[in-house]
């Protein structure tokens, strides 16, 4: 179907990375002209480059550029924009800007303001919902913020309950609370969080679900009346409330409830006289399969979600040319009866993290970056861009799609699998598993997967033997006139000389790993140096390990994961400070954003000592060990590096082995 040019100039898009990108890849096919803004932090971004014209807009902190009204409204004015796209994020869900546009005479491409303010604060559009007859989640709204009352509230619901800003959004804000002594702590770090990202600390309480599962619907509005849904997106895959895994349709979802929620969303849509793309979002109490009865509106997001591709894969639509045409007035270009699902196409979000080392977020340059081909990728990065602590560590979007559930599941773990990216550190391999996963196969789903089956679906600090076969196999031809040429501080510890065997340098281990050329099984050795290895096979798909040279290193990718290897003395211990000495390190470069204890204070084992945020998120360093604050170099403000010492503990006590100095939380 071809559809008449649409009848907008030009675009500004308020946004950065593969947001930005995303947008003007379709008004580009559009036929309208593409703005990007930027900050100094952007200025060499691929979105910058793409667009047909951008403007500097202010330093690297977003609230210094992309959250500035004034300057995005410069820059509009100075590049003769006709509408503003605020994609999905920083300013998407701000009425006051969407006023500001307009005001200005330009084109919004967004929600009415009006219904932003309706649905921006949870309690309020709950409210509102329940007056319309929308089943709504069991809770507290009242007005009093007091923490006496807000923890009356929660006893009186019953623990566990959930603490949510009523400005928040994306798992912001948000703190499970199993146990009343714990209310108060928790009820302190989300106000703190939901300050600093929405400007508003206010708080409701809700009943904690025991498996839920997290299931929004795509709606989209116009300005002649009609509303339309496209389908559910099942998104309970999400670690520490941010989504991690999103599909569609929703696996288990039977007919009859599929269109009883449909409907419950386009009512909700309606109710608020909804205009452009929206989301209504729903927890399910999954714990005996979905069912109507058993499922409650939860919030709308009143823009275009981060995981749309799922919904225009299935459904065959380009969602961003669906804004862009009801902004400039058009009808929607699709009726309801026109709508199909059509297979099933499943997300994964690429993160520049750790997951390893808890998830730790990742920065630097992207020496070496190669995506999977046969799956969609929507990312704002390439080889060579820069990684920054300033904004979201989403590096890449992965998405699959086929005719059924089984099939794209195999398609996004071989895709995430054959991810390559160094030296910064991504969750590629954690996704793989997670895909692969028999329990996720089946469909036996909620919000709390990740955690249940952390063990499995983490990678390890060290290669399996099957990894150390491998990388010996993969590594072998490279040295197979002198095998010992290419590897200084190799020992063989023991191994029969006839066994010509490869010993390669792991990155976050203590070990050097010996693999002799048989079958027979490894052996290894300590080395004096902490050091590291790594290691090469092939996909399940048959896919070989990747072995590449980048600078100075050598690294060998292996289902999503990266290791570097070399002699031994190059190497230092992944990145993790011990904490038996009692000194506790900034385990990423961040700002310190709360410090509560003071020199010559008691501390007992587990007390939160110091929060720092970077990269969205909030690390709180907690007490390795009961003891006394000897030292503290941290104060609130502060911007510290890597492996800044902030506090020292005294204690006789000793650490127990494995103990975790830190606890992560999603942060804006």
């Amino acid at each position: 179907m071809t559809r008449p040019p649409i009848q907008m100039e030009s675009l500004l898009v308020a946004n950065r990375g593969e947001i930005a990108r995303r947008i003007i890849r379709t008004a580009r096919r559009l036929g309208v002209r593409t703005i990007a803004v930027h900050s100094v932090a952007d200025a060499a971004a691929p979105f910058v480059r793409e667009a047909d014209a951008a403007v500097a807009i202010g330093a690297a902190p977003a609230r210094e550029s992309y959250l500035s009204v004034e300057r995005l409204l410069a820059a509009a004015h100075a590049t003769r924009a006709t509408a503003i796209h605020p994609g999905y994020g920083f300013l998407s869900e701000n009425a006051a800007f969407a006023e500001a546009v307009q005001a200005a005479g330009l084109i919004w491409v967004g929600a009415p303001p009006a219904a932003i303010r309706a649905m921006g604060l949870k309690d309020a559009a709950k409210a509102l919902m329940s007056r319309a007859g929308v089943p709504v989640t069991p809770g507290y709204l009242g007005a009093s913020q007091a923490p006496l009352d807000l923890a009356r509230a929660a006893r009186d619901i019953g623990y566990p309950v959930l603490i949510k800003a009523v400005a928040g959004g994306g798992g912001k804000g948000m703190r499970r609370v199993g146990q009343p002594e714990e209310f108060d702590a928790a009820l302190a770090s989300c106000r703190r969080e939901a300050a600093a990202a929405f400007g508003d600390d206010r708080v409701l309480i809700e009943k904690w679900i025991a498996a839920p599962r997290h299931i929004e619907v795509q709606v989209f509005g116009d300005t002649h009346g009609n509303i339309v849904h496209l389908f559910e997106r099942d998104c309970s895959l999400q670690r520490r409330h941010q989504k991690v895994i999103e599909e569609a349709p929703a696996p288990g979802m039977d007919p009859d409830t599929r269109r009883i929620l449909c409907d419950v969303a386009v009512k909700a849509a309606r109710t608020v006289d909804y205009v452009g793309a929206g989301t209504i979002e729903f927890i399910a109490d999954a714990s005996a399969g979905l069912s109507a009865e058993r499922i409650w509106f939860m919030e709308m997001n009143t823009r275009l979600q981060v995981e749309h591709p799922v919904t225009e894969a299935i459904t065959g639509e380009d969602l961003v040319e669906w804004q862009l045409r009801v902004a400039a007035g058009e009808p929607l270009p699709r009726r309801q009866d026109e709508l199909r699902i059509q297979g099933c196409a499943v997300e994964g979000r690429l993160y520049a993290e750790n997951p390893s080392t808890g998830f730790l977020p990742s920065i630097g340059s992207l020496r070496h970056w190669r995506m999977p081909e046969g799956v969609r990728i929507d990312s704002g990065v390439e080889q060579g861009s820069e990684v920054t602590a300033f904004y979201d560590p989403l590096l890449a979007k992965v998405v699959s799609h086929a005719a059924g559930r089984p099939a794209a599941l195999r398609m996004l773990a071989a895709a995430c699998g054959a991810i390559e990216v160094w030296p910064v550190r991504t969750n590629a391999a954690f996704l793989a598993r997670v895909a692969a996963d028999p329990a996720f196969l089946a469909g036996a789903i909620d919000t709390g997967f990740i955690e249940r089956h952390a063990e499995r679906l983490i990678p390890g600090l060290e290669p399996g033997e099957e990894v150390i076969r491998a990388a010996a196999r993969a590594l072998l031809p490279v040295h197979r006139e002198d095998p010992w040429s290419g590897l200084p501080g190799f020992r063989s510890a023991g191994v029969p000389y006839s066994d010509v065997a490869v010993a390669i340098a792991i990155a976050t281990g203590e070990r050097t790993y010996v693999a002799g050329l048989s079958d027979a099984s490894p052996a290894d050795t300590e080395v004096a140096s902490a050091s590291a290895v790594a290691a090469a096979s092939s996909l399940a798909v048959g896919r070989p390990a990747a072995v590449i040279r980048c600078g100075g290193d050598r690294v060998v990718f292996w289902r999503g994961e990266a290791w570097r290897f070399g002699a031994p003395a190059a190497e230092r211990v992944g990145g993790r400070a011990t904490t038996s000495d009692g000194l506790l390190r900034a385990p990423m470069p961040g700002r310190v954003v709360a410090v509560a204890v003071r020199v010559g204070d008691a501390v007992t084992r587990g007390q939160t000592l110091v929060s720092l945020e970077a990269m969205k998120m909030e690390q709180a360093l907690v007490a390795p060990f009961a003891g006394r604050v000897a030292a503290l170099s941290a104060a609130v403000g502060d911007q510290v590096a890597e492996e800044t010492v902030l506090v020292r503990i005294e204690s006789e006590m000793v650490a127990p082995e494995g103990f975790e100095p830190s606890i992560m939380t999603p942060r804006p």
